[in-house]
């Protein structure tokens, strides 16, 4: 599908599989999008520190 120009979305806890497979990457919070990274930036730190609710650092989000 993604080769077709669709996306898809993939919901998973699984951190390794989500940084396998994502091209972007939203964490959410209580029900709130906290953070969206693109896979370049995107660390299994700052996903988990993004859905334990932290405010990250300016440039370390998008």
């Amino acid at each position: 599908m993604v080769a077709k120009g669709l996306s898809v979305i993939l919901v998973s806890s699984e951190l390794p599989e989500v940084l396998g497979l994502a091209d972007r990457v939203v964490v959410m919070h209580h029900g709130h999008v906290k953070n969206v990274f693109e896979r370049a930036q995107c660390t299994p730190e700052l996903v988990v520190a993004a859905a334990s609710g932290l405010d990250l650092p300016a440039g370390e989000a998008a």
